[in-house]
């Protein structure tokens, strides 16, 4: 009799976390993919044929439904939010502005699953420059849920696949990126924490650790935006490149084995994998330690 009271407790319990987990929709409209949390717009993949590479923006969080990333400025043109790409491949610059430098193509943006519990986008990218052969192709898997009201979450599953021998020179733009909004950086008063407690980019660059949050006071609240990385990614915990002006990136490609140059074979393949949460609350208040304890074991 106790057993099945503790089984209709739990899944008591159960039904209303899962009351309390928005529907999440997709809908294409051109050349960009938007997602909804709820009846809240949440964010868009870009993926136009002009842009450097795709990216998200806004990336709206649940408090403020105000973008915690910035999109592009004066001074860093080529920080679009959040976006993947590289520097210094085989003498292409997939980072940043100038297409002749090269640039990373969407090919095959599609949305798999359009509403739910999820939504799954998938898309394959063709890394091109005039002139030149294609050093990379790589094919995307992008989960986009919302545990609760308060934290969206976006799942990212990349696998690169070598098309040539590549080299990619010593690089402080490499990889999985995000430009912070302005409400959240150091330089205005709100805080970057990684895994070991550490803040600032004085405490923080540098330093290899498995996750990242910045949050900051709002005018309706506490938001913030943490990156995890997965165990299983290559060069696990990457180090991170990190800015008071509002940027964080786990960075391999800033600290090579030889201090010179990555090396990757033809027919290589990689797969990267991170998970982003926009959350209410600081640190703490989110559950980011216990939350990454969950995705490490995933």
């Amino acid at each position: 009799m106790k057993k099945i009271i503790l089984m209709i407790i739990a899944s008591s319990i159960w039904g209303l976390l899962k009351a309390e987990s928005p529907l999440i929709s997709a809908t294409r409209i051109g050349e960009r993919i938007d997602v909804t949390v709820g009846d809240r717009f949440f964010t868009s993949y870009h993926f136009r044929i002009d842009e450097k590479y795709p990216y998200f923006y806004p990336v709206n969080g649940p408090v403020s439904g105000s973008s915690v990333t910035s999109l592009r400025n004066g001074i860093y043109p080529h920080h679009s939010s959040l976006f993947f790409g590289c520097d210094a491949v085989n003498g292409g610059n997939y980072w940043q502005e100038g297409l002749e430098r090269g640039r990373i193509l969407s090919i095959g943006a599609n949305i798999v699953e359009t509403n739910g519990e999820r939504v799954v986008i998938t898309d394959e990218c063709i890394w091109k420059r005039p002139d030149a052969t294609p050093p990379i192709i790589d094919r995307r898997k992008i989960i986009v849920s919302a545990p609760s009201k308060e934290i969206y979450q976006l799942d990212f599953e990349i696998e690169m696949e070598m098309l040539e021998n590549v080299t990619i020179l010593k690089t402080n733009h490499s990889l999985f990126s995000v430009r912070i909004d302005g409400d959240l950086s150091v330089q205005e008063g709100g805080t970057m924490v990684n895994a070991e407690g550490k803040t600032t980019e004085k405490g923080t660059f540098g330093m290899a650790s498995p996750w990242m949050d910045c949050y900051g006071i709002r005018k309706t609240g506490i938001e913030g935006i943490a990156v995890f990385q997965h165990p299983s990614n290559p060069w696990f915990p990457s180090p991170w490149f990190t800015r008071d002006y509002g940027f964080i990136s786990p960075t391999p490609m800033y600290w090579p084995a030889d201090d010179k140059a990555t090396h990757l074979k033809k027919g290589e393949k990689l797969t990267l994998r991170y998970r982003v949460l926009v959350h209410a609350g600081n640190t703490q208040q989110a559950g980011i330690a216990g939350l990454y304890e969950n995705y490490r074991k995933e």
